[in-house]
């Protein structure tokens, strides 16, 4: 009786189902980019190439393929966008590829529920959208599949896929200057001065109407007198190529940014005036 109990004594001090914790195979990356006014995100897992011939042998060429490990890589927007001139509404959507040694399919689908692909229960009536890209070749070898954005600018980026010897990537566009100019117009009633010189500035910057920024950076400063909004005001003028008044505004910016003990912006203000002076 006593080496019974011996024996479930020592039972009950070892857990039934121990884990050890250890590295996985293909581990999961995710990345989040705001490109203009969307953010974009995406969730995948990894793969190494471990000393395996990559495309056309361990992912064969001209069949669906889950783009990495495991779960089917998922690709987020916080608002719509245009992938490859396909409209994609805001939402979440797994990302497939297929695979061929001169075109590689890209695939976004509606169904997240699938692990892998979803073989046989894989309706193409359920994708978003598909285009083709042309694989290209990489300078540098990828151990790790790699998700990227690049080439990003105010209303687009590309999103890139390298593994092996290879990279595919594909242009995402967004909407950024009609929902400004939207924001812009809702936001001018009960107009602040902030409000006032931000919409000048994005005037500014964008080439819009400069007598419409000019009238707004006037009524910012009717409110308060800064260094940045004078300076603002002194780029306007610049524009408009209206150099006398452009300088008279650079100077006093300059003057309000040594009382602030801004250098910056009084190096800015006399590279400007020196520029000015010359037309």
């Amino acid at each position: 009786m006593k080496k019974i109990f011996s024996i479930l004594a020592v039972m009950i001090c070892i857990p039934a189902f121990a884990q050890i914790s250890m590295p996985q195979p293909s581990p999961k990356g995710s990345f989040k980019q705001r490109v203009g006014l969307t953010d974009i995100s995406m969730e995948y897992s990894r793969p190494g190439v471990k000393d395996r011939e990559i495309f056309g042998d361990l992912v064969p060429y001209g069949e669906i393929w889950r783009t990495g490990a495991n779960a089917s890589t998922k690709i987020e927007f916080s608002s719509d966008v245009v992938v490859e001139g396909n409209e994609v509404p805001a939402g979440k959507y797994a990302l497939y590829m297929i695979p061929g040694k001169d075109k590689w399919t890209v695939v976004l689908h509606k169904n997240l529920s699938y692990w892998g692909t979803g073989g046989k229960d894989y309706k193409e009536s359920e994708d978003q959208c598909r285009f083709d890209v042309k694989p290209n070749a990489y300078p540098a070898k990828v151990e790790t599949m790699t998700f990227m954005v690049s080439d990003i600018r105010n209303e687009s980026c590309n999103i890139e896929f390298l593994w092996e010897n290879t990279q595919v990537k594909f242009k995402v566009e967004t909407e950024v200057d009609k929902v400004v100019m939207a924001e812009i117009k809702e936001k001018m009633q009960g107009v602040t001065a902030s409000t006032y010189y931000q919409s000048a500035r994005y005037y500014l910057e964008n080439d819009k109407d400069l007598d419409q920024a000019l009238e707004w950076i006037n009524k910012a400063l009717e409110t308060t007198e800064r260094y940045w909004i004078v300076r603002q005001k002194a780029l306007i003028l610049a524009k408009l190529e209206r150099y006398d008044e452009a300088i008279t505004a650079a100077e006093r910016s300059k003057a309000l940014a040594e009382e602030a003990g801004n250098k910056g912006y009084v190096k800015m203000n006399d590279e400007s005036i020196a520029e000015w002076k010359k037309k």
